[in-house]
């Protein structure tokens, strides 16, 4: 049964991702709305992409508090992936065996992040104002993973050998056989619901930013006549 739902939410999760990427791609701008001030030049949309994406820019400009546990629960994210990645290759190159440590620390430090971040919408009152059930999904979520995966670290050691089997051979579609290790269940079916409302929430910002008018278009409104697409037909 659980084999069913790994493959079920790996399909969701990707079928999902690619058509809401299709749906943003095929969505036309009718306006011209770069948030200024914005660059007037290809180049300068590239750069401003790029500050986005690895600094948050924007984000640090509008609040630095929010901006700094977002960066710091992002980055962190970004280790403790790399580090998961030693369950789904074999064999593994030699350069893993030094980033193990720093995914350690990258997944308390995740953890702290999402606290932070978790009692802060519920603290704040502006931002408590604008939250829905379904940021404080995310989060609790989120934090459940890390909090698992923290406790089969430093509490409960499951079979690490029978868990990497298992995802190698999900992700080359030999099969699942779910290891017997109760705490890794529950973590990877927290995984699982993740994935399966990743394409259907604002976690898809992942892939939308780059979509998104007020930061990919050029100002040049003057230089260059802004035609409404519908205004082709």
């Amino acid at each position: 049964m659980l084999s069913i739902l790994a493959y079920l939410a790996l399909l969701i999760f990707v079928v999902g991702f690619t058509w809401r990427i299709m749906v943003y791609f095929k969505t036309p701008a009718p306006l011209k709305i770069p948030t200024t001030p914005a660059p007037i030049t290809t180049s300068g949309v590239v750069v401003r992409m790029f500050t986005e994406v690895a600094f948050f820019h924007s984000l640090f400009k509008g609040n630095k508090w929010t901006w700094l546990g977002g960066y710091v629960f992002h980055l962190a994210l970004a280790l403790v992936t790399l580090r998961h990645l030693r369950y789904f290759i074999n064999p593994l190159p030699d350069f893993f065996a030094h980033l193990q440590i720093f995914g350690i620390i990258a997944g308390i430090v995740m953890v702290g992040a999402l606290g932070f971040l978790l009692v802060r919408r519920y603290w704040v009152d502006r931002v408590r104002h604008i939250s829905s059930p379904a940021d404080y999904l995310m989060l609790l979520l989120l934090i459940g993973i890390g909090v698992t995966g923290l406790l089969m670290k430093f509490v409960y050691r499951p079979d690490i050998i029978s868990i990497k089997t298992a995802m190698i051979n999900w992700i080359t579609f030999q099969g699942f056989t779910a290891p017997g290790d109760t705490l890794f269940l529950v973590h990877f079916g927290m995984v699982l619901i993740l994935m399966v409302i990743f394409p259907f929430s604002k976690l898809m910002h992942m892939g939308g930013i780059f979509f998104s008018p007020t930061r990919n278009q050029r100002d040049n409104p003057r230089e260059i006549k802004h035609v409404n697409p519908w205004s082709k037909y």
